[in-house]
C-alpha cells in the first residue's frame, strides 16, 4: 500500500510537478522508513492521526495501512489533487490549508485525543510544534522528523550545548526524546541535512504552575546573553536575594537551568503564580525559529 521511489517519480512526472524548495519539500520515498515512522508513533487500529505536510501521501499510505483515522493538512495547492486521488480511496481525510493558520478546533472536531505525525517543513518545524503545545491541547503526542540540529535542540536536557529558548518552551508542555535517525538517501530530493525522529509527549498538566509568559521573558533575556552568568544577564530583573530565595546560583548560565528551576525564579520575581496558561494567543510566526537559528 505504501509507495516506493519508483511510484512517487511516476506520480511527479505525471502532473509535471516537482518538490517546492520554498516550502521545504523532501518526499520520503522508503516504504521501510515509513513504517518505522508509524511503528515509533505508536500508531494503532482506530487512532485519531493529524499529519502535516503529507505531499504526495507516502507517511499517510503507511498511517492508513494500520487502520489509522488520519486528517492531512497539506499548504500546496498543486500537490492536491495528486495526494487525494492517492489516499482518499484509503479513507484519509484531506484539509487543504496552512498548519500555522488553520482553525485547529474545527479540523480536530470533538475528539480529544489525536497524534501528530509528520514529516515537517524544515523551515518552520520548530514553530509548528510550540505552536501545536500552545494552542491544540487535543494534541496528546507528536513524532515528528526534523532536521537533526533542530530534534537535538528540542529534546537536549540542561546543561548541554544544544540546550535553549525552544527546549524550555516546549518543556513547559511536554517532554521530548530523540528516537531515530534518518538517511538523506530515502528521500525525493536528497536533503543537504541530516534527519532525526522526535517523539513528544504532552504532559498531564504544564511542568510549572507559573505565568508562562513571564516565565518566558526571563529566559528570552537571560539567553540573549547565553554565555553570561544569570547575575548578568538578568541584571536589573533579579536580585540577589530573589537568586537565593528560588535557590538558583547567580553565577549558573541560563543552559543549566531546567524547566522547574525557571518556574521558581519566575514565581519570587514576579510574585503569585499564573494558570500557566499562555492567553497571549499564538507568537508571530517564526518567532521561536528565528530564535533556534540565533542561539
Amino acid at each position: 500500500m505504501t509507495l516506493t521511489r519508483r511510484e512517487i517519480t511516476a506520480l511527479l512526472e505525471k502532473h509535471g510537478l516537482s518538490p517546492s524548495r520554498a516550502l521545504g519539500q523532501n518526499f520520503v520515498a522508503d516504504p521501510n522508513t515509513v513504517r518505522r515512522i508509524v511503528r515509533l508513533a505508536g500508531v494503532n487500529d482506530g487512532d485519531h492521526v493529524v499529519e502535516i505536510g503529507p505531499g504526495v501521501g507516502s507517511l499517510t499510505t503507511a498511517l492508513a495501512e494500520v487502520g489509522a483515522l488520519v486528517t492531512a493538512v497539506e499548504l500546496d495547492r498543486h500537490l492536491l489533487p495528486v495526494l487525494r486521488d492517492v489516499v482518499e480511496p484509503l479513507g484519509v481525510r484531506v484539509v487543504s490549508g496552512d498548519a500555522l493558520t488553520v482553525d485547529w478546533t474545527i479540523i480536530l472536531g470533538d475528539h480529544d485525543r489525536w497524534k501528530l505525525v509528520a514529516n515537517l517543513p524544515y523551515n518552520v518545524a520548530t514553530t509548528i510544534v510550540l505552536q501545536l503545545l500552545d494552542d491544540v491541547p487535543a494534541i496528546h503526542s507528536m513524532l515528528v522528523m526534523v532536521q537533526r540540529e533542530v530534534g537535538e535542540r528540542l529534546a537536549s536536557a540542561p546543561g548541554s550545548g544544544a540546550y535553549g529558548i525552544p527546549t524550555v518552551k516546549l518543556g513547559l508542555w511536554a517532554t521530548a526524546e530523540v528516537v531515530g535517525r534518518v538517511p538523506a538517501t530515502v528521500f525525493i530530493p536528497q536533503p543537504r541535512v541530516e534527519s532525526v525522529l522526535v517523539r513528544i509527549t504532552r504532559r498531564e498538566s504544564p511542568a510549572v504552575s507559573v505565568d508562562h509568559d513571564q516565565l518566558m521573558s526571563l529566559v528570552r533575556t537571560a539567553f540573549g546573553q547565553r554565555r553570561k552568568m544569570l547575575r548578568r544577564s538578568l541584571s536589573g530583573i533579579v536580585t540577589t536575594e530573589q537568586f537565593e530565595q528560588a535557590g538558583i546560583a547567580p553565577d549558573d548560565r541560563p543552559e543549566r537551568l531546567g524547566v522547574e528551576a525557571w518556574g521558581a525564579l519566575t514565581e519570587v520575581v514576579f510574585g503569585d503564580p499564573g494558570s500557566g496558561v499562555d492567553d497571549s494567543g499564538p507568537e508571530e510566526p517564526g518567532r521561536d525559529s528565528d530564535e533556534l537559528q540565533e542561539q
